[in-house]
């Protein structure tokens, strides 16, 4: 990892959130494309149970949003790739796999309300 010149705090947070991402990466039996599907909507799931909104509700989408960004700002502080394009070739793939579930999810319950079973 770089030499931080972040404060001590975000360096610590920053090296906390990508070894745990690398153990969780490491752990399990899927790509880590697969992961970002899945954890885009697994999160913007919860959310929505945490904060009582529901999945029509753009505020569980812009935390998928603010979580990924964060985990790709870690990324690129924490991986430095031998070419710049590359890696941030890498980070909009990522960014694409996160969140296209996520916001097909809500523009289609937006559409069409009766996805959710609900009688209008």
């Amino acid at each position: 990892m770089p030499e931080s010149v972040l404060s001590p705090l975000v360096t610590t947070v920053f090296t906390d959130w990508y070894s745990a991402k690398i153990f969780v990466e490491r752990s399990v039996a899927v790509s880590t494309d697969s992961l970002h599907v899945i954890a885009g909507v697994a999160l913007q799931l919860v959310v929505a149970l945490i904060i009582r909104r529901p999945l029509t509700n753009w505020l569980p989408w812009g935390c998928v949003l603010a979580a990924l960004l964060f985990n790709e700002a870690v990324d690129l502080w924490a991986d430095q790739w031998p070419s710049l394009a590359m890696q941030l070739g890498e980070s909009a793939k990522d960014l694409l796999l996160t969140m296209a579930l996520p916001t097909l999810l809500i523009v289609a319950l937006r559409w069409s309300p009766q996805l959710t079973g609900n009688k209008e």
